[in-house]
């Protein structure tokens, strides 16, 4: 069995992304929509990015919300990154079109939280879909969603790789894993002292809960 990847997401220090990167995190989110309580302000992006490369081979995922091509490169001047995530209310071709114009992997985040929601996901040209709680805040609420919503679309589309995120922390995460078996478990106030503020006792006991599911 493939081990579940681990994305610490809504990281604002560079202290905070050495930690996840030391930690064994595949993945550490920035969060670039100005109205998340956990923005990072592009200048500080690549502080923070190089932290976490320093100390391993964690992927940098930027987070954005309804944005444009041209605000995407814009933060691309400040700092490189792996992976884009879209967590707004775009559409597909927002999805094709800012792939193509980056040459980034693209990630789409989706809210959850009836059976309806789970239609259509193959019209979705993302490298992998985010399942997430709906949340004005575009994640990071600390409320889980129904997980047995998120296995019914690993069961519909097996070919896809999803990450389960919403409401996860130290305590359920081993749950969540053995409910859906995600390609990836995303976390942010799971982890956490305060919003964007890393708590590193509890990141440690959540890269320990996932891994103990390997």
């Amino acid at each position: 069995m493939t081990a579940t990847k681990i994305k610490i997401c809504g990281v604002t220090l560079a202290d905070d992304a050495a930690r996840v990167a030391a930690a064994g995190a595949d993945f550490i989110g920035l969060n670039f929509w100005p109205k998340s309580r956990r923005y990072l302000a592009p200048e500080r992006a690549n502080l923070v990015a190089s932290a976490a490369r320093a100390l391993g081979s964690t992927e940098v995922v930027g987070v954005f919300v309804d944005a444009d091509v041209d605000e995407v490169r814009e933060v691309l001047r400040y700092v490189e990154l792996d992976v884009i995530q879209l967590h707004g209310d775009e559409h597909p071709e927002d999805v094709r079109g800012i792939a193509e114009a980056t040459g980034k992997r693209v990630w789409k985040a989706l809210p959850v939280s009836t059976a309806h929601d789970l239609a259509h996901l193959e019209t979705w040209p993302a490298d992998v879909l985010v399942l997430d709680t709906p949340s004005a805040g575009r994640g990071g609420s600390g409320q889980t969603f129904d997980w047995s919503l998120a296995a019914e679309a690993r069961r519909r589309y097996p070919a896809r790789r999803f990450v389960l995120a919403g409401g996860l922390d130290p305590a359920n995460v081993g749950a969540a894993i053995a409910a859906v078996t995600p390609w990836a478990v995303d976390v942010a106030s799971g982890v956490e002292a305060g919003p964007g503020i890393k708590d590193p006792e509890r990141l440690a006991a959540f890269v320990a809960a996932v891994r103990g599911r390997a």
